[in-house]
C-alpha cells in the first residue's frame, strides 16, 4: 500500500470514528422531546455523576430528564480521564516509534467505543428523557433548558468542572492548552512546558515525552502530587527525572511573552528568575466547579463560584429538595468519587436510609510509570487527625513478580493503628498500583485486620503479594507466630 493510500485510508477511519462519537454523546439530528408534566428527578449534567444517577432512578421506575450543555461523557469521556489514560495507554506501544498520528487515533477510537456504554439510545431505551443546551433554575422546584420549561419533585446537580487557568500575564496572548482541547493537538510540540505538577500534569507530561516531546514540567509548590505521601511523590520526581523530564520544583511562572515566534515562561525560583522556552504550554493547576450559571439563587442553593455548591453530610443542598454529587461540590475531583456520590444523592433523595458521604471510603490513583494509589489515610492525614499509626512497608524490588516482570520500581506501605491492627490506609507505588490498591479497600471496608490479612492465600507469583508480605511483616514486628 502507497504512503498516500494509507494517510487516505486514515483520514478515513478518522471521519468514521468521529462520527460514531458525535452519534453517541450528542447526535446532529437531535430533538429534545416534549417534557413529562413533572419529573421524579432532574439530573443537571450528563458526565459520570449524571449518567450513573440516571442510570439508577430510571432503574426504580423513577421518571428521569438529563440535562446536558456539551456532549455525553462529560468531561471524564471527552476530555479527561478517558482520553489521557488511552494516551498513556497508546505511549506503552508506540513509544520505540514516536508515533503521535498512531497515539491520537488510538484515543480516538477507545473514547468512541467506551462512548457506546452510555450512549444516547441506550439512554432513550431506558426511559430517560435527554435535554441538550443551557440549563438553569427559575425557582425552587423548576428548570429551564433553552425555552423549555421543566418541573421536579427533587434534582441533582452534577455539572462537574472545568479547568482553572492562573491569572499569568502574556498567558492569554501567549496561548495556552488546557485538558479541554490538548487532545486535538494535530502535532507532537517538540518542546511542551506543562505548568502543574499534579496528577494529570505528571501524567500527560511523561506521557507527551515517551511519544518525543522534550517536556518541562513547573511546579510551584515543594513536591509533585501535593496531597500524596511525601515517599511517593518523590519517587515519581525521581522517575520523571529519569525519564529525561525537566522538573522545576519551588517555582511560579510570574509572565509569558511571545519573542520571534517561541513561547517564552518567565519563573522565578528563590527569587532567581529565568526563562523557559517552549513550542506549546499546557496549563493544569486544578479544576473550578461549573455552577455559577445555573441562577442557583433562584432555587435556594448557596455556593460558592470557585468551591461549588453547598452541600451537608447527605450530599442536599441549602434548597431539601436539590442534592448534588462529584466535581461540583467534592473538593476530590475524581471520576469514581463523582459516579459514587451520584448513586448516593439519588438513595439519599428517593430511598429510606441516609448515607453520609463522609464514610465513604475511595482509592485514587495517579497513572504516572510507576502508578501511584491511596487509600484512607497516610502519615500526613493521619498525623492531622492525632491518630497514632505504624506503617509497614515492603519494596517492589523485593516482591518475586515484579523482578520477574522487570517492574520493580515503588513500594506498598500500609498504616496500622497503634495498639491492633486495624488497617487505616495504604499507599502503594508500583506498576500495577490501580488493581493493587482495591484490593486494600476491600480488605478495610470488610474490617480485615492485619492478622487475618497474613492467612489469605495469594496466587504465586503477583504483584500483590506485597500486600501479603506487609501483613506478615506486622507478624514479625508483634511477635505473632502465623502464616
Amino acid at each position: 500500500m502507497s504512503a498516500e493510500q494509507r494517510t487516505e485510508d486514515q483520514h478515513a477511519e478518522d471521519q468514521r470514528v468521529a462520527a460514531l462519537l458525535q452519534k453517541r454523546t450528542r447526535p446532529v439530528d437531535w430533538q429534545n422531546p416534549v417534557p413529562k408534566a413533572r419529573y421524579d428527578l432532574c439530573i443537571l449534567g450528563a458526565g459520570p455523576a449524571g449518567l450513573a444517577a440516571a442510570e439508577i432512578a430510571a432503574g426504580h421506575g423513577l421518571s428521569v430528564a438529563l440535562l446536558e450543555r456539551h456532549r455525553l461523557g462529560g468531561n471524564s469521556l471527552n476530555s479527561g480521564t478517558i482520553p489521557s489514560k488511552a494516551l498513556i495507554g497508546a505511549t506503552r506501544a508506540a513509544a520505540d516509534q514516536r508515533e503521535f498520528g498512531a497515539a491520537m487515533r488510538r484515543l480516538r477510537q477507545v473514547r468512541a467505543r467506551i462512548a457506546e456504554h452510555d450512549s444516547i439510545d441506550r439512554l432513550v431505551a431506558r426511559g430517560v428523557d435527554v435535554f441538550f443546551g443551557e440549563a438553569r433554575f427559575t425557582g425552587r422546584r423548576a428548570l429551564v433548558s433553552g425555552a423549555t420549561t421543566l418541573q421536579f419533585k427533587k434534582a441533582l446537580i452534577v455539572t462537574g468542572a472545568r479547568p482553572r487557568v492562573d491569572d499569568i500575564p502574556g498567558l492569554g496572548t501567549v496561548g495556552y492548552l488546557t485538558s479541554d482541547n490538548i487532545f486535538d493537538l494535530p502535532a507532537l510540540p517538540k518542546r511542551l512546558a506543562v505548568i502543574g505538577g499534579g496528577p494529570l500534569g505528571c501524567e500527560l507530561g511523561q506521557a507527551f515525552s515517551a511519544l518525543g516531546s522534550h517536556v518541562i514540567i513547573i511546579q510551584r509548590q515543594s513536591k509533585f502530587l501535593p496531597r500524596m505521601e511525601r515517599d511517593a511523590a518523590d519517587l515519581l520526581s525521581r522517575a520523571l527525572s529519569g525519564a529525561g523530564i525537566e522538573t522545576r520544583l519551588d517555582t511560579e511562572v510570574v509572565a509569558a511573552r511571545c519573542v520571534n515566534g517561541e513561547k517564552l515562561l518567565d519563573v522565578v525560583n528563590n527569587e532567581l528568575r529565568f526563562a523557559i522556552a517552549s513550542d506549546a504550554i499546557l496549563v493544569s493547576v486544578g479544576r473550578v466547579a461549573n455552577v455559577a450559571d445555573l441562577d442557583l439563587e433562584a432555587a435556594g442553593v448557596e455556593f460558592d463560584p470557585e468551591t461549588g455548591v453547598r452541600i451537608d453530610d447527605f450530599l442536599r443542598t441549602t434548597n431539601r429538595d436539590i442534592y448534588a454529587a462529584g466535581d461540583a461540590c467534592i473538593p476530590d475531583q475524581f471520576t469514581n468519587i463523582a459516579e459514587t456520590t451520584a448513586r448516593m444523592a439519588v438513595a439519599n433523595a428517593f430511598g429510606r436510609r441516609r448515607e453520609r458521604h463522609s464514610r465513604l471510603l475511595i482509592p485514587r490513583c495517579t497513572y504516572c510509570t510507576p502508578e501511584i494509589a491511596q487509600v484512607g489515610l497516610d502519615n500526613r492525614s493521619a498525623r492531622e487527625k492525632g491518630i497514632p499509626i505504624t506503617s509497614y512497608t515492603i519494596l517492589m524490588q523485593d516482591v518475586d513478580r515484579a523482578i520477574t516482570d522487570g517492574l520493580d520500581q515503588g513500594f506498598v506501605k500500609i498504616y496500622v493503628r497503634d495498639g491492633g491492627d486495624q488497617i487505616l490506609g495504604a499507599t502503594i507505588v508500583a506498576a500495577r498500583a490501580s488493581e493493587m490498591i482495591n484490593e486494600l479497600s476491600v480488605i478495610m471496608h470488610a474490617g480485615i485486620g492485619m492478622r487475618s490479612l497474613a492467612r489469605i492465600v495469594h496466587t504465586y507469583p503477583a504483584q500483590s503479594g506485597a500486600v501479603r508480605l506487609a501483613a506478615l511483616a506486622y507478624l514479625r514486628d508483634q511477635a505473632v507466630l502465623g502464616w
